[in-house]
């Protein structure tokens, strides 16, 4: 049995996972695989844009992983419904929300024909998502995390942000079937997050989840409960998602730190729900988390007192313990290598079928593969066509071990999956 409540298990037991996409990430094979890999790994939740396409990719990819976990080492579908469950768990699907302008909303831009004939295209090689080439910016690989824009030479790239509309929140939640919303907001939009909150509270019994992200500023700490004092009473468990230091995990062990920070002071206020990072996460969190006592499967006992970062100020009540972790710009990174190999093949009609889905009128994975297949046309590229990362059992192999390390570091005690990927 597929246990849907069982990320919520792991939020209240402190080894919450969650895979962030990208909340302006379009480009449908990378979401897929991604989605793939992780919850193959293992991972709570899967956090993606609110598009529709993008939904159903990441939806595909759940119900492939969950056609896997099904199987055997020979293949076989379990019929015992407790092995069944042992071997996977379904996890939440969040989209993200934004009630004003944000980073992770936004889109870089420029026109290449302003461009220098002899400038050496810096911007081509601080681009993690290899959105920039010669024709521009490939709009469906970009994230929105702004690093392009200190290193032109010349000023000439800019971005254009979008605001979640309350139109879009239905389909999104009785159509397609969303689990769970977060909501992205600053300090001093209390008017604007209201808005957005109209807008969501009527879908809320159909949803298990609500998160609140939030970066750090002056009155942090008053903003967020102002927040609570308009969602509350809420039928679901809230999260408190601290956004250290935006879409920078990948940069190195530094970026890490803010992350904690934030999180140490969120923690201190004792706002009712649960506390999870975000914002510079990557392989150095889990292990600066536990030297710090601030993870509750890391406590010999639930009394001890977590310790602060220098410069931390301690309060007369010990705060509580963080509950999970958010990943984005590093879990992807982890990833890529092996799925840039796969986004481009030539001979697709080599590859075995995709597993369809028999749910309503979704798309099966053909047509994802033909979403994915016109946007890469419409960059010039005719002749290339991406691959799922299941047609390739090796890639995926792979892929899943890269991802289960990094989740390992939350979920010790979930060993590594043991499907025979020859067989898929």
């Amino acid at each position: 049995m597929i246990e849907q409540n069982y990320p919520l298990q792991s939020l209240r037991e402190g080894h919450w996972f969650k895979l962030i996409c990208g909340a302006s990430f379009q480009h449908l094979p990378a979401i897929r695989n991604l989605t793939l890999a992780y919850t193959l790994a293992g991972v709570d939740c899967v956090d993606i844009a609110a598009d529709p396409a993008v939904v159903i990719a990441a939806k595909e990819a759940i119900h492939v992983a969950m056609e896997i976990g099904r199987r055997d080492s020979s293949g076989n579908r379990f019929t015992n419904r407790q092995q069944s469950s042992a071997m996977l768990k379904k996890p939440l699907l969040m989209v993200s929300l934004n009630d004003g302008e944000d980073p992770h909303f936004r889109k870089a831009t420029f026109l290449p024909l302003s461009c220098p004939s002899d400038c050496s295209r810096p911007c081509e090689q601080v681009c993690p998502a290899d959105a920039i080439k010669s024709m521009g910016v490939i709009e469906d690989r970009c994230y929105g995390c702004g690093r392009c824009l200190p290193i032109c030479p010349i000023q000439h790239i800019s971005t254009h942000s979008y605001v979640s509309t309350a139109q879009a929140i239905a389909p999104l939640v009785l159509e397609m079937g969303i689990d769970a919303i977060e909501i992205h907001t600053q300090i001093g939009r209390l008017t604007d997050f209201k808005r957005l909150w109209l807008a969501i509270k009527p879908w809320l019994p159909q949803l298990q989840l609500i998160a609140i992200s939030c970066p750090d500023g002056e009155n942090l700490i008053e903003y967020l409960w102002a927040l609570y004092d308009i969602v509350s009473p809420l039928p679901c468990p809230l999260i408190w998602q601290t956004d250290g230091r935006p879409m920078s995990g990948d940069i190195g062990h530094g970026a890490t730190r803010a992350a904690i920070r934030l999180g140490q002071k969120v923690l201190a206020a004792g706002l009712p729900g649960y506390v999870q990072l975000a914002g510079g996460t990557n392989d150095y969190t889990v292990p600066k988390l536990r030297s710090l006592n601030l993870l509750a499967s890391s406590s010999l006992s639930h009394l001890e007192t977590p310790q602060f970062e220098t410069g931390q100020t301690a309060q007369l009540s010990p705060p509580l313990h963080v509950s999970g972790v958010a990943y984005g710009s590093y879990a992807r990174a982890l990833l890529s290598p092996i799925l840039e190999q796969l986004e481009v093949v030539e001979n697709i009609d080599k590859v075995s079928p995709i597993p369809a889905i028999n749910q309503g009128d979704e798309l099966s994975a053909t047509r994802i593969v033909g979403l994915a297949t016109s946007t890469l046309r419409s960059q010039s590229v005719q002749s290339l066509q991406p691959i799922l990362l299941e047609q390739a059992p090796k890639s995926l192999q792979q892929a899943v071990k890269l991802a289960h390390s990094l989740v390992s570091q939350l979920k010790p005690f979930h060993s590594t999956p043991q499907f025979d990927y020859e067989l898929l």
